[in-house]
């Protein structure tokens, strides 16, 4: 008898924004697997805009993951994505160690800056806490600045060599990452994600930058990574699949004149990831 796969899904719940959790439950179902979250924040929008309420919940996480170890739940996949806080990731690390086996996929997407920069509440301390999940993933998805935090490696605004990239990867490894995708490189009127398997197999996804920038789309990408990982599709396979729907939300959402704060409609595309 078929049983459904359940990735439980580690991230803020923002009410309008399209961002974090209210993109990924509904991508996650889409692709036949059950989202179950566990919210680190509830904000009524994200921090792009220029108000919004913040409710943080890190005091409320373990009691709220014990309930579901008390009945007993178990999860084929694990996603985590923004934590504010040292406390934040002690947690996720302990959420791992009672809910992980061997056969789990943990995807971390290490969300701490963006174009070189951290962001405003990404202090040194918590890159360094955010490191330890680094072992603990079985897919890590930074972007190339986060990369370059992890690796300890200088960034540039420059293009980056493929070797400087197989440089990168290969010190995340030696802190015990295994499949990376390192994503939102940019040359000229393209963009890049590059792959690294455990494996040690490396390859550059490449395709011209499709529109503007626009809030989210590193949830859309790495939903998509998470729930193919559980579903057993090749890496650099799912690795194409979410960059192309990406690509794709990006434009249709500039032909509708989305803010960029409000992330892509990528609602419109939904059925695409059903099939």
């Amino acid at each position: 008898m078929k049983r459904q796969k359940k990735i439980a899904v580690v991230n803020d719940f923002s009410g309008f924004g399209r961002c974090s959790l209210t993109v990924s439950i509904p991508i996650i179902s889409a692709m036949k697997i059950q989202c179950c979250a566990l919210p680190t924040a509830v904000l009524s929008n994200h921090t792009g805009y220029q108000d919004f309420f913040f409710d943080d919940y890190t005091d409320k996480m373990k009691a709220y993951y014990m309930k579901w170890e008390k009945l007993g739940l178990s999860f084929d996949g694990i996603y985590t994505g923004f934590l504010g806080s040292v406390r934040q990731v002690e947690l996720i690390i302990d959420f791992i160690k009672r809910f992980a086996d061997k056969d789990t996929s943990i995807v971390i997407d290490p969300v701490m800056g963006d174009n070189g920069e951290r962001y405003a509440t990404i202090d040194t301390e918590l890159c360094l806490e955010l490191k330890k999940l680094i072992p603990l993933s079985t897919i890590l998805t930074p972007n190339l600045t986060e990369a370059c935090i992890l690796a300890d490696v200088p960034y540039s605004s420059r293009r980056f060599e493929l070797s400087e990239l197989e440089y990168i990867a290969a010190r995340l490894r030696n802190e015990g990452a295994r499949d990376i995708v390192i994503t939102g490189i940019t040359h000229g009127d393209m963009i890049s994600d590059f792959i690294s398997r455990e494996d040690g197999h490396c390859s550059l996804y490449s395709h011209k930058c499709s529109g503007t920038a626009h809030a989210g789309t590193g949830d859309v990408f790495a939903s998509i990574i998470a729930a193919n990982s559980v579903n057993g599709v090749d890496f650099e396979s799912s690795v194409k699949m979410a960059a192309d729907f990406v690509s794709r939300a990006v434009e249709l959402s500039d032909s509708m004149d989305i803010p960029y704060q409000d992330g892509v409609c990528f609602e419109e595309l939904l059925g695409e990831l059903s099939v």
